[in-house]
């Protein structure tokens, strides 16, 4: 490899030799392939793949208990649950995880607190209103199933 690069230096006696290179690439390999996936996905990471599956946001602080279960419940079913009970407006906080491309956003107010249920935005756009925890569990453990058996194509 040196020899090809043009690789020489001038050593002791003043003479020119091509110098010995050890040539580790490890690192840059993983970047350049986490480059490659990011850019493949377009930022929108297999929910498979993505650090963040789901966000459990509140409305008021009122729901915040509510929160903590359903985060808490996800988590025990393998599934990379946060929650975020910051006291902003619910549309900033969607936005910011829009931005994030964060592939679930569970939404909870009053009504979800009542009647026991989630209202689920997913980054696509599709909204699902009065779904049981345990039919949200089912559709995001088939989802990371079928993905990692396809080999994670967007297909």
């Amino acid at each position: 490899m040196p020899e090809r690069l043009g690789a020489s230096y001038i050593n002791d006696a003043g003479e020119t030799q091509t110098p010995v290179m050890i040539h580790r690439a490890t690192l840059g390999s993983i970047e350049r392939f986490i480059g490659i996936v990011l850019e493949q996905y377009a930022d929108q990471l297999p929910l498979w793949l993505t650090p963040k599956q789901v966000i459990v946001l509140n409305i008021t602080d009122l729901q915040a208990e509510y929160a903590t279960i359903i985060t808490n419940e996800l988590k025990k079913h393998g599934i990379k649950a946060h929650k975020d009970l910051r006291n902003e407006k619910i549309n900033y906080k969607i936005r910011s995880y829009s931005l994030e491309h964060v592939p679930y956003m569970v939404v909870l107010g009053k009504k979800e607190v009542d009647q026991q249920t989630l209202s689920i935005r997913s980054l696509s756009g599709e909204q699902w209103d009065n779904v049981l925890l345990t039919d949200f569990v089912s559709r995001l453990k088939q989802e990371i199933a079928q993905r990692c058996v396809a080999g994670g194509s967007k297909n």
